[in-house]
Parts: structure tokens; C-alpha cells; sequence
């Protein structure tokens, strides 16, 4: 049965981006004249999602007024942070409103091209807690680096530093959510540092790699590059 549920985390500062947008949560950033939010949103839906839980926090009006007046039809709800708790509580809080047993996370502020129909049948397929999105690429040093075996299986996170080639994590899970709701972790915590990185030699946690487009307009070089690769695909939809 494939994953139709979605979290999307939208509730960062962009403390990065305020030099080239300030005032607004960073995916809601302007990019080809529409707020980022806006491709992730006709991604996912593309990709057979058909309903949403939106991790907000900061300015979560702007996005909350945002989907109200162009998604009138989604099938939504809002999970608000009253205060940071950091990418897993956030998660955690999010997860009490899931309807359904595995739901997929992903990032208000990355495009990440997955094919989520394989993700969510290699995470069923192996009844995993959680299923990694992993990205090849080549020449970097702003990710770490996540190794797995022969089968998918999860075998260490590697901290940032420069890498010829690796895999990274593209921030895309589909996440077991009776799984992650019965561990005894903290009200704001990291879901990468005190969820993946503590528990993935415990719990089953696979990563499947997919070669897809993935840019991240948290950094304002990449939301340069966004601006003129998504006005392209507007214009040109058959490329995309």
C-alpha cells in the first residue's frame, strides 16, 4: 500500500536566506514568482499524496493565510510549534495528527525528486522504522555522509567534511509512526542527531539511493540557482 500521508516541515527561520528574502518563513521564499512551497506541494501531489500535515512555527500565518487562499481543497492540517523544538519534536508533534502508520517527512525548503512509490514499497517491503532517501554526489563538504550495505541497511553516519563522493541524507523519510512515537526521547530534540544517528543500529533503518534533481534554498547561492532552473521548468513543463 503505498504512503498517500505527508509531513512537511515548514516551520525554519531561514536565518541563511534573510539577506535575499527577509521576513518570511524560508519556504515561502519567492522562486519564479511563486513561494516554494507552491512546487513542493504540486510534487507531492503528483507523486499520488493526498493528504498533509504542515510543521509550522515561525510566521506560520503567512503560511497557514498561503494555503488557505491557493489550496482551498487540500486535505490539511497544521501542526504549531509554540516554541522551537527542534527538527524531531517537531516531527514527534506532527506525527499525533498522522492518520495513517507510516507517513513520509520531507522539507518545506528542498526539492528532492524522489521516486516515492519505490521509497514506500522498500520501506514496506522491509518493515523499517524509518526509510532514508539517500543522494549521490560527488565533490562536497556541506553534508555528511551516510553508508549502508549491500541491502539497504544503514550502517553509519559520517560527520561533515570534504567527500569526493558519498552518500547524503536528502531529507526525505517515509517514517513507521507507532514505531517513533513509543521511544523515550525528549521534547525538542534532533531528529538527526538523537533519532537516526542514535538509534539506527536498533531500530531497522534502511536508506534507498535515487539519483533524482535536489536543491535546498536554505543557503541563498542555491536559491539563486532555484529562481532560474524552476522559472525554466514554468515555461518549459515537458522537461520536467
Amino acid at each position: 500500500m503505498p504512503i498517500r500521508e505527508c509531513i512537511i516541515l515548514a516551520g525554519g527561520l531561514g536565518t541563511r536566506l534573510r539577506s535575499a528574502v527577509p521576513d518570511t518563513p524560508k519556504c515561502m521564499a519567492p522562486v519564479a514568482g511563486k513561494p516554494f512551497l507552491h512546487f513542493v506541494i504540486n510534487y507531492l501531489q503528483a507523486q499520488g499524496i493526498e493528504s498533509f500535515i504542515f510543521s509550522l512555527g515561525y510566521m506560520h500565518e503567512v503560511i497557514d493565510e498561503f494555503l488557505l487562499t491557493h489550496y482551498p481543497l487540500l486535505n490539511y492540517q497544521l501542526s504549531i510549534e509554540e516554541e522551537p523544538l527542534g527538527t524531531g519534536g517537531a516531527i514527534r508533534l506532527a506525527c499525533k495528527k498522522a492518520t495513517e502508520p507510516n507517513v513520509l517527512v520531507l522539507n518545506g525548503d528542498t526539492m528532492y525528486k524522489t521516486d516515492l512509490a519505490k521509497l514506500s514499497a522498500f520501506h514496506h517491503q522491509h518493515a523499517a522504522a524509518c526509510t532514508l532517501s539517500l543522494k549521490p554526489m560527488h565533490d562536497f563538504d556541506r553534508y555528511g555522509v551516510v553508508e549502508i550495505n549491500k541491502d539497504g541497511y544503514i550502517q553509519s553516519f559520517m560527520e561533515k567534511k570534504f567527500y569526493q563522493q558519498g552518500l547524503i541524507n536528502g531529507g526525505v523519510y517515509a517514517l513507521n509512526v507507532p514505531k517513533f512515537l513509543s521511544l523515550d526521547l525528549p521534547e525538542k530534540f534532533s531528529f538527526e542527531k538523537e533519532y537516526l544517528e542514535k538509534y539506527f543500529a536498533s531500530e531497522k533503518m534502511m536508506g534507498l539511493m535515487q539519483d533524482e534533481y535536489f536543491i535546498d534554498i536554505g543557503i541563498p547561492e542555491d536559491f539563486e540557482k532555484a529562481n532560474t532552473e524552476f522559472g525554466y521548468l514554468e515555461i518549459n513543463p515537458a522537461d520536467h
